[in-house]
């Protein structure tokens, strides 16, 4: 998702991680218990319970029962979350996020920022893992020299 994709969308809304991609189960219904939820995105009911009371999670509908719905909506948002997460943003950048999507289009701005500045961090974070993984490359060659030099002799 790119952050064009993120500042056109809906006041509120989320766009899914992958382009189109949905995740309704077979039947097509856009309803999910939180159990089926923690199945489909591998979170736990605590942390799904705990995102929305922090307001990481947009406004989960109920049932009569009071029993949490989730929709495909909420999965897509759950997904971005994940690549957030990911990105070892902050949970309290993430709320912000959250709040800003939940003001509308005049956040999308600061929205923009926010992700940016995540983009620059992760990017800054892949150089200092492709340095690293030079030198391990360069140790391991040595090594392997090192372990072949004797039989040669």
């Amino acid at each position: 998702m790119t952050v064009t994709q993120v500042a056109k969308s809906e006041p509120g809304s989320v766009l899914s991680c992958s382009e189109g991609a949905r995740h309704p189960l077979p039947d097509g219904r856009d309803r999910y218990t939180i159990s089926e939820v923690a199945d489909i995105t591998g979170l736990s009911a605590h942390t799904l319970r705990w995102y929305e009371r922090i307001g990481l999670m947009p406004h989960v509908d109920r049932s009569a029962t009071g029993q949490r719905r989730f929709t495909n909506r909420d999965l897509d948002w759950l997904a971005f979350v994940g690549k957030l997460r990911l990105t070892g943003m902050p949970v309290a950048d993430m709320v912000r996020y959250a709040e800003l999507v939940r003001l509308g289009d005049q956040t999308l701005c600061a929205r923009r920022e926010l992700l940016e500045s995540t983009r620059r961090d992760v990017r800054r974070r892949i150089a200092e893992l492709r340095d690293t993984l030079a030198v391990l490359d360069h140790k391991i060659d040595t090594y392997a020299d090192a372990r072949r030099a004797p039989e040669r002799a």
